[in-house]
């Protein structure tokens, strides 16, 4: 899935797709624009990436056939993204019975997000980050998703949840102050993973859960919904 990176000491650079391939000005300033929509496909890229020890490439098309949970940040050695980060590694297991693969991302090279990790992130959660830290070198992949801060060189806090067919289910932009929810995150995939099995034949009510009531639309339930579910049951 992930191509390991040769030794040296030179910066791989991020690879664009042909039709980017113009100017690196016009690149920059006029032709990258945010493609993100939900329900539409996730914008493709390829990048370095430090991962458990070893430096790798990643596609986001190998992943494929997967969910995947994208995860852009400000920067490496920051506040908030240390303590979300280590959330994260602590519900690795979970996402990965969900059949799920993360990726975080922020500007900073492969060869601080190592130094971040041996430092610091390992010594939160006793052992290395268990997936691929993304170097987004000049935001190419942040602008796609319309979360890249042209002022500060840095990506504003961003998740986005994309299905196994590579469409983008939902996303989440916070300002960088404030940490984002792992368990609501994995609540949300849960119930995306409901609906995409039952094909829409089920959908998930506010504060859904499994084992909860769900709603299946149809001519009959115009109207009725209050005969199905209780306000409540969003706060159980």
């Amino acid at each position: 899935m992930a191509e390991e990176l040769k030794p040296g000491c030179a910066r791989p650079e991020i690879k664009r797709e042909k039709k980017e391939e113009i100017t690196e000005n016009v690149i920059e300033k006029k032709e990258v624009k945010s493609m993100v929509k939900v329900g539409k496909p996730a914008p493709l890229f390829e990048a370095p990436a430090y991962h458990e020890g070893k430096f790798i490439n990643v596609k986001l098309e190998d992943y494929k056939g997967k969910w995947v949970l994208l995860c852009f940040y400000p920067g490496d050695f920051t506040f908030v993204w240390a303590t979300e980060v280590a959330a994260v590694a602590a519900k690795y297991d979970e996402f990965k019975e969900l059949g799920v693969e993360v990726l975080s991302v922020s500007t900073d090279s492969h060869f601080v997000h190592k130094m971040w990790n041996d430092h610091e992130l390992s010594k939160m959660i006793n052992k290395d980050i268990p997936f691929p830290m993304v170097s987004d070198a000049g935001g190419y992949i942040g602008t796609l998703y319309g979360i890249y801060d042209e002022d500060s060189g840095t990506e504003t806090r961003g998740r986005f949840i994309i299905d196994p067919d590579g469409v983008i289910q939902g996303f989440e932009v916070l300002t960088p102050p404030v940490g984002r929810n792992v368990s609501e995150t994995i609540r949300q995939i849960k119930a995306f993973q409901l609906v995409r099995k039952t094909q829409g034949g089920e959908v998930t009510p506010s504060g859904w859960k499994p084992g909860k009531t769900t709603l299946k639309p149809g001519p009959e339930l115009v109207g009725n919904v209050w005969k199905v579910w209780k306000v409540e049951e969003a706060f159980e």
